[in-house]
C-alpha cells in the first residue's frame, strides 16, 4: 500500500468534490490546484497551493497553458524506485505528486449544445467555441498519471468520486497497486473516448477529406445512395493485383472469406455470397477443392467472392475463368494463372498475405460501438453422446461441418460429406426452417445425403431436427447441447444408432 502525500486537483465538474477534498485534508495531503478548482477548495477553508506557485509560471494564453510544465509532469512521471529519477527530482526541486484528479473539458456536450443553437437560430456553427473545449493539459496529465500508476493514483472522471472517497476514508489515503491499476485502465478509456469524440466531430465536417491509409473513401456503401469509407490498412492483409476499386460490399465479403479460410490447413477453396458460405470443400489439391466447392451450390456462386489457401495454378485458373465472380483471393498466382484471370479487367484479384486477423471485432449500433473477442472453436472439448462412436471419416466431416456452420448466419445448419459442404440453411428464424433449406439445397444439386453429417449452431430443444435429418439419410450430428431437453435428441440417436456430438459451445452469428 502506498500513502498519498500530495494531490493535484483540476476538475471541470465540482459535484461530489467537497468530501474528497475534506478527506485529503484530514489525511494531511498537500493539495495543488488551478483556476476554478483552486477557488472552490479555498471556499472550503482548506489549504491549497496554486500550480502557478509550484511552477513559478502564470497561466497564459487565456488559460490554454497552465499545467504543461516540467515541475508538474516531473512530479507525476517520476519513478520512486529509480535512483536517477529521485536524484533529478531533488536536483530540480520537483515535488512528488501521488494523486492526479483531473477531468476533461466537456467537448461532446459543447458540440451538442452548439449544434442545437445553430439549428434553432439558423446561424453557422460556432466552431471556435467547440475548439476551445479540446482539452490539452487534462489528457496529458491523465495519461502521465495512468502510465505511472505504480506510484500515482489517477482519477479521470466524476464517476470514480465515490470509490476515491471510500479509499481516502477507509484506507486513510493508502492505495494498493491493484486499485491504482484499475483506475489507470479507466483513465485510458476516458482519454480514448475523448479522442474518438474529437476525431468523429472533425471527420464529419464537409471540408475534411483525409485520403490516407487510415481512411479510404469508397465509391458508396451498401447501396449507391450511401456515402462510405474504410478506416484501416488493407495493405497489411492483401495486395490488389488487378480489377476495379474495392467496394463496401466487396470489403464486407472479403472479411467473411478471410475469416473462413483461416480455419483450414489442408487444400481448401471457398465461395462467399453476401457474407454466407455457399460452397466450401477440402480436396487433394486446389483443383479438386475448387470443383467440390463449386458443386456445392453452382447457382449461388455466380457473382461471389472466391478464396483459397494454396497458390493459384493454371489448371484451376482455367476452370474458374468462365465463372462470373467479383473477387478472387489466393496466397500467390503461379505460372500463367494470373494472365488467364486478368483477361477480364474488372475482375478483382488479391494476393493475400500471411498476417493474423484481429482477435477482436467491432460493430456499430444504437449510438455506440460494441466489441467482442472473435469466435474460436475448441474441438478438444468433444462429448459423444449418441448410439455409437463416430468413425474417422465422420469425425473429419463433423469438425469441418462445425467450422463451416460457425460462419453461416443464425439460425444455421451445415450438411457435409467428405469435407464438402453439400447443403446449408442460414439466416432462418427457426432451426426447422434452416434444416429444411439445407436438405432442399442438397437435393437441388443432386447430392445423396446418406452418410452425411449435420452441424447446428444452436442446441436441439426437441428431437425434431435429428428425426428430420435421419429421415433424409444423415447419420451423425454435432451441436452445442445445453437444452433442458437434450435427452430427447440423445435418446433418439441411441435408438437409431446415430452419432451425436455435444461441443458445449454455441457459435451464433447475427
Amino acid at each position: 500500500m502506498k500513502k498519498i502525500r500530495s494531490a493535484l486537483i483540476s476538475v471541470y465538474y465540482k459535484d461530489g468534490l467537497a468530501p474528497i477534498v475534506h478527506a485529503l485534508h484530514q489525511n494531511a495531503v498537500t493539495i495543488y490546484s488551478t483556476g476554478g478548482t483552486y477557488e472552490f477548495i479555498q471556499n472550503l477553508n482548506i489549504p491549497c497551493v496554486r500550480v502557478e506557485e509550484l511552477t513559478g509560471f502564470p497561466s497564459i494564453l487565456g488559460g490554454r497553458v497552465k499545467t504543461l510544465h516540467p515541475l508538474v509532469f516531473g512530479g507525476i512521471l517520476g519513478r520512486r524506485d529509480r535512483a536517477l529519477d529521485r536524484e533529478e527530482m531533488g536536483k530540480f526541486q520537483i515535488p512528488e505528486i501521488d494523486m492526479v484528479m483531473v477531468d476533461l473539458y466537456p467537448f461532446s456536450e459543447t458540440v451538442e449544445s452548439e449544434t442545437k443553437k445553430s439549428t434553432e437560430s439558423g446561424a453557422l456553427l460556432d466552431e471556435q467555441a467547440i475548439i476551445e473545449k479540446i482539452d490539452i493539459g487534462g489528457p496529458s496529465m491523465i495519461r502521465a498519471a495512468a502510465k505511472n500508476h505504480e506510484d500515482v493514483l489517477v482519477v479521470a472522471s466524476k464517476r470514480e468520486y465515490p470509490l476515491v472517497e471510500h479509499l481516502l476514508k477507509e484506507q486513510k489515503a493508502h492505495t494498493s497497486l491493484e486499485q491504482r491499476r484499475i483506475l489507470a485502465i479507466k483513465a485510458f478509456d476516458v482519454c480514448s473516448d475523448y479522442d474518438n469524440a474529437i476525431s468523429s466531430y472533425f471527420n464529419q465536417l464537409p471540408f475534411v477529406t483525409p485520403f490516407n491509409k487510415e481512411q479510404t473513401v469508397l465509391r458508396y456503401g451498401e447501396n449507391p445512395h450511401q456515402p462510405a469509407s474504410f478506416h484501416g490498412d488493407k495493405d497489411l492483409l492483401f495486395e490488389q493485383l488487378s480489377g476495379k476499386e474495392l467496394s463496401y460490399n466487396n470489403l464486407v465479403d472479403i472479411d467473411a472469406a478471410l475469416q473462413l479460410i483461416k480455419e483450414f490447413t489442408d487444400p481448401c477453396f471457398a465461395i462467399i455470397k453476401h457474407t454466407n458460405v455457399c460452397g466450401v470443400a477440402i480436396g487433394e489439391n486446389l483443383k479438386s477443392a475448387w470443383d467440390k466447392a463449386l458443386a456445392g451450390d453452382p447457382e449461388s456462386a455466380f457473382g461471389g467472392i472466391l478464396v483459397c489457401n494454396r497458390p493459384m495454378d493454371e489448371e484451376t485458373a482455367a476452370s474458374i475463368h468462365d465463372l462470373f465472380f467479383e473477387v478472387l483471393m489466393a496466397p500467390s498466382f503461379n505460372g500463367e494463372s494470373l494472365k488467364i484471370l486478368q483477361a477480364r479487367k474488372n475482375r478483382i484479384l488479391l494476393k493475400t498475405k500471411e498476417l493474423a486477423l484481429p482477435e477482436y471485432s467491432f460493430r456499430s449500433l444504437l449510438n455506440g460501438v460494441i466489441l467482442q473477442q472473435t469466435d474460436a472453436i475448441n474441438h478438444a472439448v468433444w462429448k459423444e453422446s449418441g448410439g455409437r462412436t463416430a468413425d474417422e471419416r465422420e469425425k473429419k466431416d463433423l469438425v469441418f461441418a462445425n467450422l463451416v456452420c460457425k460462419h453461416l448466419k443464425s439460425n444455421a445448419i451445415a450438411l457435409v460429406r467428405n469435407q464438402q459442404l453439400i447443403g446449408k440453411g442460414c439466416g432462418q428464424t427457426s432451426r426447422i426452417d434452416a434444416l429444411r433449406q439445407a436438405i432442399e439445397k442438397a437435393r437441388q444439386f443432386g447430392f445423396d445425403l446418406n452418410g452425411a453429417v449435420m452441424a447446428s449452431d444452436a442446441f436441439f430443444p426437441f428431437d425434431d431436427c435429428v428425426k428430420m435429418g435421419y429421415e433424409a439419410g444423415i447419420s451423425a450430428f454435432i451441436q452445442p447441447g445445453g437444452s433442458i431437453r437434450d435427452s430427447d435428441s440423445i435418446d433418439y440417436c441411441n435408438r437409431q444408432g446415430l452419432v451425436m456430438v455435444l461441443t458445449g459451445s454455441r457459435h451464433f452469428k447475427h
